[in-house]
């Protein structure tokens, strides 16, 4: 089959659930794409949702949107794939394993069937484990196939951070590294607010008891989906905008530093799994990781969230 001519203002979303829907609305008003097909195993979902969102392109701006099928991703730049089982109260993310890599097995290979040369961008959870399940599955090169990672659980703790200190989150820099879930890791050790240590930043605000604080955001950002779930059943406009943030670093080719699922090849000590570490990103998806600084403790996090994922992967390897 000769290779498609990648469309770079073309997008296709797999999945016409919560997030997919509310990534296909983010998108249309961001102006970032002119081409958006979705596609769902139920193709009236699909109609539905493209019909629904078309029908605010006057107030946005022009840009296709429609229903299709796996024919239609063949010059897409980006496939964004959110089917799966939605994360039910009391549930991890991890428990979810089972059900979506089963998903996985049905859509990945239709995907690699028709040679895709773009980048195919994983949401559905558990991420992590579903973007190294994608990379088995589609034989892609690993650098184009991208897990969207913790980009949000950072943009939580900026966010979370931004509120405690009563400044722009624009301006605080850290990351949540490692398990999209409830091994993750916030990297205080080497958080900033526009260059300023976070803990002397704090102490100008008025902030004083920095373990107290730091254990306390960081629990309230693990546990920031599972209160949504609880309150509203599911989490999707956050993720959405974490997918738009992400497409454009790609169509853009920014070469922006996002913390995105990737595979590990010992770094930290660590191999054969993937983690959301962050790398830059650009149009040729992962250009390279970033070795940002962590301290003793941290590291043995991410070394304890990996042979949490590691333990996962074998499971799946022996069913």
């Amino acid at each position: 089959m000769r290779k498609q001519q990648i469309n770079n203002r073309k997008a296709a979303i797999i999945g016409c659930g919560f997030v997919g829907s509310a990534s296909a609305f983010c998108l249309m008003q961001s102006g970032l794409f002119s081409e958006l097909v979705l596609i769902d195993a139920n193709r009236d979902k699909a109609e539905g949702e493209a019909l629904d969102i078309a029908h605010g392109i006057p107030f946005a701006g022009q840009t296709k949107i429609y229903a299709g099928d796996y024919d239609d991703i063949t010059d897409a730049a980006v496939v964004i794939v959110t089917a799966g089982a939605n994360q039910k109260p009391d549930e991890t993310r991890l428990d979810l394993v089972h059900k979506n890599v089963s998903i996985f097995k049905s859509i990945i290979p239709e995907i690699a069937k028709r040679d895709y040369p773009g980048i195919l961008l994983i949401v559905a959870n558990p991420v992590d484990i579903l973007t190294w399940t994608a990379l088995k599955l589609s034989g892609l090169p690993e650098n184009r196939v991208i897990g969207s990672g913790t980009v949000l659980d950072t943009a939580r703790l900026k966010y979370r951070l931004g509120e405690h200190l009563s400044v722009d989150s624009r301006g605080v820099h850290a990351f949540i590294i490692g398990e999209h879930g409830d091994s993750e890791i916030a990297v205080f050790s080497s958080a900033n607010v526009s260059g300023i240590p976070l803990n002397r930043f704090c102490e100008m605000r008025g902030h004083f008891e920095h373990e107290a604080a730091a254990r306390r955001i960081a629990e309230e950002v693990k546990n920031s989906a599972y209160e949504i779930i609880a309150k509203k059943h599911a989490t999707y406009y956050g993720i959405a905008m974490s997918v738009k943030r992400i497409c454009e670093a790609i169509v853009r080719d920014e070469k922006s530093i996002l913390p995105v699922s990737s595979m590990m090849h010992g770094e930290y000590g660590i191999s054969d799994v993937v983690l959301s570490m962050p790398a830059i990103v650009g149009k040729d998806g992962i250009e390279t990781g970033v070795p940002i600084s962590l301290s003793e403790e941290e590291e043995e996090k991410l070394r304890k969230s990996a042979d949490t994922l590691k333990k996962v992967l074998e499971e799946l390897e022996t069913d």
